[in-house]
């Protein structure tokens, strides 16, 4: 017998929520297979199977809080073969039996175990299957009654008349981040600062050169290599929008380490660009572009979500116009980039049309003072602007 235990956590994670079981009771593994996936305040952390067996039992339901190391579960060790008996799952004397999750919405809404159609193995009834009888059932108490009485559609939506309603727990990861986000209204004194800036300069430059760069490194150009570079500049001439504030002292950092905000399915997630000031424009953009391909598969590692000094969060990817990014503590300064539109701007006297992006920068007014946030801000439109002097480190 071999044991199913929870993954060891980093010192900085407390516990986990068992998110749910990818492998049932009596089904077959092999060694590899992801058994279940536990959910913390920052990542979410896949099980894999350590061997090829049958999953024995599972001691612990979806949506327990679990420990680091925790036993949740047993696997047989070994194949089945044709003439192997394997522990009963169902017996067809007894009811039937429910998953978890099913379990919990069965119990909570207190329904007849045995009207339910079980369409998992061996007969077993998944939480799919609760939800659909609910809905059959709510849609013919609706037919058979002219008085919108309340009724219950899903396994946590409420429905009165065409009103209606759904109450979910909040995830650990959300959660986190709503507490990370208080933490910085509360500690420290946000101010925002912005600008605008002429996204020609960049666009030209890209339509020059995309094929060349995308047939040698694979991948297309984008925005933002050349603000991370423009940010990492801009540090090195304002050192305390580097700088976190701890207790009563100000530690200034000596490295670059980027966090780039990707939203995921789970929430915002903040991966970090380590050293960013060592890379070269294509190998931003293609950490940039890993890091979005696995937030959005939930396969960002706990270390790579952990630090930074500063960071980029680019809200015209979902078309905004101007915002004022929050902190992401003990940080002191974030950027926040938008959508670019054209727009009549004054240039050499003459009215001209150019693609523009408002900036803002938000920032810690304990440690940085108004006017050095300006020139920051002031010093990466310069090297938006003027992306040649960027490039050639001038």
């Amino acid at each position: 017998m071999v044991e199913i235990k929870v993954p060891v956590f980093p010192e900085s994670v407390a516990d986990g929520t068992l998110l749910c079981w990818h492998k049932s009771v009596g089904e077959q593994v092999k060694s590899g297979d992801v058994l279940a996936e536990i959910e913390t305040d920052k990542v979410v952390f896949e099980l894999p199977s350590m061997k090829d067996g049958v999953v024995e039992d599972q001691l612990v339901s979806e949506g327990a809080i679990v420990q680091s190391g925790q036993l949740i579960g047993h696997l047989r060790e070994g194949h089945v073969t044709a003439n192997e008996k394997i522990k009963p799952i169902t017996d067809p004397a007894t009811a039937p039996v429910a998953m978890p999750a099913a379990q919990r919405i069965i119990e909570q809404q207190n329904l007849d175990i045995n009207a339910i159609q079980g369409t998992g193995k061996d007969g077993r009834i998944l939480k799919e299957d609760v939800e659909k009888h609910i809905q059959s059932t709510s849609t013919t108490a609706s037919k058979t009654s002219s008085t919108p009485d309340i009724v219950t559609a899903k396994a946590d939506i409420s429905l009165n008349g065409q009103r209606p309603q759904k109450r979910v727990p909040m995830t650990r990861l959300r959660a986190r981040v709503a507490e990370r986000l208080l933490e910085a209204q509360r500690t420290a004194a946000i101010l925002t600062t912005f600008n605008e800036v002429n996204m020609q300069p960049i666009m030209n430059i890209r339509s020059k050169y995309q094929k060349d760069f995308e047939a040698k490194h694979g991948a297309r150009l984008g925005f933002m290599p050349f603000f991370v570079q423009s940010v990492i500049d801009s540090l090195k001439k304002f050192p305390e929008v580097n700088a976190s504030i701890e207790d009563d002292d100000i530690v200034y950092h000596g490295f670059f380490d980027i966090g780039i905000a990707v939203g995921s399915k789970r929430g915002l997630v903040v991966p970090i660009i380590r050293d960013a000031d060592t890379l070269g424009m294509a190998e931003i953009e293609l950490q940039i572009r890993d890091f979005g391909k696995r937030a959005q598969e939930g396969k960002l590692e706990l270390e790579e979500i952990t630090g930074g000094t500063f960071s980029i969060s680019n809200g015209g990817v979902y078309g905004s116009m101007m915002s004022t990014p929050i902190l992401n503590p003990p940080q002191s300064g974030i950027l926040g980039m938008h959508n670019i539109i054209k727009r009549p701007i004054v240039e050499n006297d003459e009215i001209v049309i150019r693609p523009m992006m408002y900036l803002a920068f938000s920032y810690d007014h304990r440690l940085i003072d108004g006017r050095e946030a300006v020139q920051f801000l002031v010093n990466i439109k310069d090297n938006i602007e003027n992306p040649e002097r960027l490039l050639l480190g001038i």
